[in-house]
């Protein structure tokens, strides 16, 4: 088993990367440098390794050899953003440090420094603050930035950061994790990112481990997050973060899109996995997989598991074909001919947004195809004509589900809307609108009137959904469903009562207007005067906390468009109750009607 000493001189220590992310834009920040000692052996732990270190009076070897390691490895996969670099205060205010080693590797490997943060780490007290402050002004005047680490566990880290001013500042993970549910962690942590506010400072969240502790830091604003829910340490670390937390970056609450199948189906659908090539693969290698594939229309190249470039099959064998082409350069690497900027999209992209993309960009993208990542690492190509193929087939699925009268959505879309809205635990409105006295209107007029008012209503309905937010639907007959996360969704309402108030009398006859309805015989053979159709509109506020499924939201829904219709003319009832499927009539506050004549 290898000693320390061992592990000094064959440098058998290896570095992992663990990703921070810049919560508000939910791109990654930078990466944190970790080591780890040999596998199979005690000292492959940290602790273990340090503590042996300590042991033996060699901190400052062991320590300066991590630090290379992790700043050979950060540079040989060409890691984007920041590198955070762990240092102790003892090998901080040590010569060795100050004299300018380190920023003599970093230009060797070609690392700016003002990419660099140093990270102190405290695990002894630390009394020398006047030290370690000009130590620290004297790294930032060569570019580097200061984080200290576990704010509120360490020995001296409140002083150290009232001293040092640091442009980061991370959290202890014991006061992050559980922290949805502990009153006292969340007010330590609004009590810190208080301060930070005031002193300029950024504060890193560490060890986010769950949902719903990355949502109590991304609410109250803390800027940066790293743990294991965002992305585990690694050896080779994930460049963009995963669809689970991508769904969760959202500081401002943008409304969920509405749902169609056109949206919900995403790249990784269409992903063909294609064997990659190195970028040092000779270019004759290519042609031989090129002529035995004859189905072979791309070829990715992958260096470290990161797509680099993409070899077309039709200009890579057009180019060979010219005189003496495949002679002089079939020896080449396949890097020489390859498309160094391929378009790289994540699978969980919704295919919608990808075609949209490519209407707009270069005809080659579409032509050449494109390579799929997961966040960030190559695991398959598509091409446009897959995409085409798969938004075709969710268009006719969707068309499946519309209501033939109106083309809008019907009840399968409605019922999935809903669903997903409910999943994604947002609060919205559900309008139920419907048509008053339609039957005896579509009796007396005849069906092809009735068919008029009801695409009439859908239109109108229509305008005063934001196509971006809301979402309409016809549930057959004379009733609409229309599911708003627009914020003003009441003045939508309104507005829309408004206009067929104004506008719906051009659908009437000039003498049943004059009298303001029509006669018909009623079920006793007994004639009965109609007014003219009105539009209702019942309004539930949909809190995912008090609902399950559709079923209770259409439950709901219908009660208050029950209660709109009870009231003459054009009418608005919202349902001002904190809605619950098994309290239905308690906890009552107030009802609302509007009418319009």
């Amino acid at each position: 088993m290898k000693t320390l000493q061992d592990i000094l001189q064959q440098r058998n220590l290896s570095a992992l990367f663990q990703p921070i992310m810049d919560i508000s834009s939910g791109t990654f920040l930078g990466f944190e440098g970790l080591i780890r000692g040999p596998a199979n052996n005690p000292l492959h732990s940290p602790i273990n390794l340090f503590g042996a270190a300590k042991q033996q009076g060699l901190s400052l070897e062991v320590e300066m050899l991590c630090r290379q390691i992790v700043l050979e490895s950060f540079a040989a996969q060409n890691l984007p953003g920041h590198l955070f670099l762990n240092v102790s205060p003892e090998a901080l205010t040590h010569p060795s440090f100050k004299n300018g080693q380190t920023l003599s590797y970093l230009e060797n490997l070609g690392i700016d420094p003002k990419r660099v943060i140093i990270e102190i780490t405290e695990n002894q007290p630390t009394f020398d603050f006047a030290g370690m402050r000009n130590a620290l002004l004297h790294y930032r005047s060569m570019g580097f930035q200061i984080a200290i680490d576990d704010l509120g566990e360490g020995f001296s880290s409140l002083r150290l950061w009232s001293e040092l001013r640091p442009e980061f500042v991370k959290i202890d993970m014991h006061f992050v994790q559980g922290v949805n549910s502990d009153p006292l962690k969340q007010q330590f942590l609004r009590s810190i990112q208080s301060i930070a506010l005031s002193s300029g400072t950024q504060v890193i969240a560490e060890g986010i481990e769950s949902a719903a502790e990355f949502k109590f830091i991304r609410d109250i604003g803390i800027a940066c997050g790293q743990g294991y829910f965002i992305a585990r340490p690694n050896h080779v670390p994930p460049l963009n973060a995963s669809a689970e937390v991508g769904c969760l970056i959202n500081t401002n609450h943008p409304a969920e899109q509405p749902y169609s199948n056109v949206r919900s189906v995403t790249v990784e659908t269409i992903l063909r996995y294609v064997e990659p090539v190195q970028p040092e693969t000779e270019i004759e290698k290519i042609f031989a997989q090129f002529t035995e594939d004859k189905n072979l229309r791309a070829l990715p190249v992958v260096k470290n598991g990161r797509p680099v470039g993409l070899i077309n099959r039709y200009e890579f064998v057009d180019n060979l074909a010219q005189p003496y082409r495949r002679e002089l350069l079939c020896k080449k690497p396949c890097s020489d001919m390859m498309n160094a900027l391929p378009l790289l999209v994540e699978k969980s992209t919704p295919i919608h947004e990808l075609s949209g993309f490519l209407s707009e960009s270069e005809i080659r993208h579409f032509t050449d195809g494109f390579i799929i990542t997961e966040q960030g690492r190559y695991i398959g190509i598509g091409s446009g004509q897959d995409l085409l193929r798969e938004i075709t087939k969710a268009q006719i699925e969707t068309a499946r589900y519309a209501n033939p009268l109106t083309l809008l959505p019907g009840n399968v879309p409605i019922n999935e809307h809903i669903e997903h809205l409910l999943q994604s635990e947002k609060s919205f409105s559900v309008c139920y609108g419907d048509l008053d006295n339609f039957k005896p209107f579509n009796d007396v007029c005849g069906y092809r009137k009735g068919d008029e008012l009801i695409q009439f209503t859908g239109k109108l309905l229509g305008t005063f959904c934001d196509p971006v937010h809301d979402f309409i639907g016809h549930i057959g007959g004379d009733d609409f469903i229309m599911v708003l996360q627009s914020p003003d969704w009441e003045q939508r309402c309104n507005q829309a009562l408004s206009a067929f108030a104004r506008t719906s009398t051009a659908l009437f006859d000039k003498d049943h207007r004059s009298v303001g309805g029509y006669l018909s015989g009623d079920r006793q053979g007994r004639t009965v005067h109609h007014p003219l159709p009105t539009l209702s509109i019942g309004v539930i506020r949909v809190n995912p906390e008090f609902f399950s499924s559709h079923h209770e939201v259409a439950e709901a829904a219908t009660s208050a468009k029950k209660m709109a219709k009870e009231k003459l003319g054009n009418s608005l009832f919202i349902e001002r109750r904190r809605l619950h499927p098994h309290q239905m009539v308690e906890n009552q506050l107030d009802t609302l009607e509007v009418h319009y004549g």
